[in-house]
C-alpha cells in the first residue's frame, strides 16, 4: 500500500511538472501617455480657452437654420447609423453571454426511450423494454482565477467601445453635411461667377464682331472672342453639374433619393466657426474624441482578454449535482425506489494540448499589441490634425487678406473703367477686359471663403465634434501592458 502511495504521488509531480505553461508570453505594446506628445510650438500663438471644446450643436453657430434642419434630418434617417448600432446591439448581447457564463446553470429534462440489450449479455432475459425517466441538473464553475470575470470585463469593455463608435458615427455625420452644405453654397456661388463671366464674354464678343465689321479690328481677334465665349460656356455647364452633385451629396448623407437634394435651397453665406483651442489639448484630447474613447476601452478590453486567457492554464474547480426518477416497463417514475441523484466538485488541470492554450494565448497578446498600436496612432494622429487644421486656418486669414486687396484693386479698376467709357475716354471693350480680372479675383475670394468655412468644421471635428465624454470614460485610460509573467 505504503508503494502504491508512493508510486501515485511521483505519477501526480511528473503531470504537474508537464502541465502547460504560459511562460515566456507576454505583449510587447505599451499605450503612448499624451503628455510626452509636444505641441508647445506648434500651437504658440493660438488662442487657447479651457472651454474651447465644441458643443454638441456646434452647427447652429454657423447660423443657417436650414443646415439644422438638414442634420437633424441626417441624425435620423442616414442608414449608415444603423449599422453602428446594430453593431453596438451585437456588442452588448456578447457582453450578456459573457456575464451569464459566470453563473450557474440549471437544466431539466425528460424523455421516453425504447432499447433491447444484447442476448450476450443477458441471454434469455434480454427483451424490448420502455424506460420513463426526467432529471435536473446544475452546474458552476467556481471561477477561482477570475477568468470568466475577466473575459465578462472584456466583453463590457468591446460592448462599450461599439457604443462609442456608434456616437462617433453621429458626430462624423454631422460633419460631412455641414461639409457639404458649404460646398453647395460655394457652388452657388461659382454659378453665378460663370454667368457673370459668360454674359461678359458674350458682350466682348459682340463689340469685337461689330469692330471687325467696321474695319477697326480683324479676324484674330474675333476668333479669340470666339474661343473665350467657348470656355465661359464650358465653365458654366461645369458650375451647373457641380450644384447638382453638391445636391447630391446631401441626398445621400440623408438617406434619401436624388430628388431630396434637389429641394435644398441656396445656403446663406456661412461665417467661420470662431474656436479657440483648449488649454491642456494633448492630455484633454483622448477623453473629447469618441475615436479615441473607443480605442481606449479596446485596450483595456484586450487586456482583459490576456488574464482571461492565462487562467486556462490554472485548475478548475466545478461544482456539479444531478437528480431525477427513471422507470423501466410499465413502472411509476414516481415512486421512491425510482429516484436517483448524484452531487460533487469535479477539478480539471490541462497536462497536454498540443499548444491550443499557448497559441491562444499568443493570439490574445497579439490582439492586444494590435490595439495599442491603433490606440497610439489615432493619437498621434488627432493631434497632429488639430495642429495642422490650425496652421490651415492662419494661413487663410493671412491668404484671405491679401486675395480681399487684390479684388478691391480690381473693382476699383473696373470702376475707373466704367468711368472712362462714360466720359468717352475708353472703349467698353476695354472695360470688359478689367470686368474680367475682377470675376477672377471674386472666384478667387469665394474658393478661399469657402475652403476657410470647410477648415473650421474639419477642426470641430478634429477637436472632437461636440462629443460630450461619458461618466465611465475616465475608467478606460490604457493600463500599462500587461504583465509578463
Amino acid at each position: 500500500m505504503r508503494l502504491h502511495r508512493l508510486a501515485a504521488a511521483a505519477a501526480l509531480t511528473v503531470a504537474l511538472a508537464g502541465c502547460v505553461s504560459s511562460g515566456g508570453l507576454h505583449p510587447d505594446g505599451s499605450p503612448t501617455d499624451p503628455a510626452t506628445l509636444k505641441a508647445e510650438r506648434s500651437l504658440a500663438g493660438v488662442s487657447v480657452s479651457p472651454a474651447g471644446w465644441p458643443s454638441t450643436d456646434w452647427w447652429s453657430g454657423l447660423g443657417d437654420p436650414q443646415l439644422d434642419a438638414l442634420i437633424a434630418e441626417a441624425l435620423h434617417d442616414n442608414p449608415g447609423l444603423g449599422v453602428a448600432d446594430a453593431r453596438a446591439r451585437a456588442a452588448q448581447a456578447a457582453a450578456g453571454i459573457a456575464d451569464a457564463a459566470r453563473g450557474p446553470s440549471v437544466n431539466v429534462g425528460a424523455a421516453v426511450a425504447g432499447a433491447r440489450p444484447p442476448a450476450a449479455l443477458l441471454g434469455d432475459k434480454a427483451h424490448f423494454a420502455m424506460a420513463k425517466y426526467g432529471y435536473a441538473s446544475f452546474k458552476w464553475d467556481l471561477d477561482l482565477w477570475g477568468g470568466k470575470r475577466a473575459a465578462w470585463e472584456a466583453a463590457l469593455g468591446q460592448a462599450r467601445a461599439a457604443e462609442v463608435d456608434a456616437r462617433a458615427a453621429r458626430i462624423e455625420l454631422s460633419g460631412n453635411v455641414a461639409r457639404a452644405y458649404v460646398q453647395l453654397g460655394y457652388a452657388f456661388t461659382e454659378q453665378d461667377l460663370a454667368d457673370a463671366e459668360l454674359q461678359r464674354a458674350g458682350a466682348a464678343r459682340e463689340l469685337t464682331r461689330q469692330r471687325v465689321a467696321a474695319g477697326i479690328d480683324n479676324q484674330i481677334a474675333l476668333k479669340q472672342g470666339d474661343a473665350e465665349v467657348a470656355s465661359a460656356e464650358q465653365q458654366a455647364a461645369l458650375a451647373r453639374r457641380a450644384v447638382d452633385a453638391a445636391r447630391s451629396s446631401l441626398s445621400v448623407l440623408l438617406g434619401k433619393g436624388p430628388d431630396r437634394g434637389l429641394q435644398v435651397e441656396r445656403p446663406r453665406l456661412l461665417q467661420p466657426a470662431a474656436l479657440a483651442v483648449p488649454a491642456n489639448l494633448p492630455l484633454d484630447l483622448v477623453g473629447h474624441r469618441a475615436d479615441l474613447v473607443a480605442a481606449r476601452w479596446r485596450v483595456e478590453a484586450t487586456g482583459k482578454d490576456i488574464k482571461a486567457a492565462k487562467t486556462e492554464f490554472l485548475p478548475d474547480i466545478s461544482i456539479g449535482a444531478m437528480a431525477g426518477v427513471i422507470a423501466m416497463g410499465g413502472g411509476n417514475p414516481f415512486t421512491l425506489p425510482a429516484r436517483f441523484y448524484q452531487v460533487g466538485p469535479s477539478l480539471s488541470l490541462p497536462i497536454f494540448d498540443g499548444g491550443r492554450l499557448r497559441a491562444n494565448l499568443s493570439a490574445k497578446d497579439a490582439q492586444y499589441d494590435l490595439a495599442v498600436a491603433q490606440y497610439n496612432q489615432t493619437l498621434v494622429g488627432a493631434l497632429n490634425q488639430v495642429a495642422d487644421e490650425l496652421s490651415a486656418l492662419q494661413s487663410l486669414q493671412t491668404q484671405i487678406a491679401a486675395q480681399q486687396r487684390a479684388q478691391d484693386a480690381a473693382q476699383q479698376a473696373w470702376a475707373l473703367a466704367e468711368q472712362r467709357y462714360k466720359a468717352g475716354i475708353g472703349s467698353y471693350l476695354e472695360a470688359l477686359s478689367v470686368r474680367q480680372q475682377l470675376l477672377a479675383a471674386e472666384r478667387g475670394t469665394a474658393a478661399l471663403e469657402a475652403q476657410q468655412v470647410d477648415l473650421s468644421v474639419q477642426l470641430i471635428q478634429a477637436l472632437g465634434g461636440g462629443y460630450q465624454p461619458l461618466a465611465d470614460a475616465a475608467a478606460a485610460t490604457p493600463s500599462p501592458t500587461p504583465s509578463r509573467s
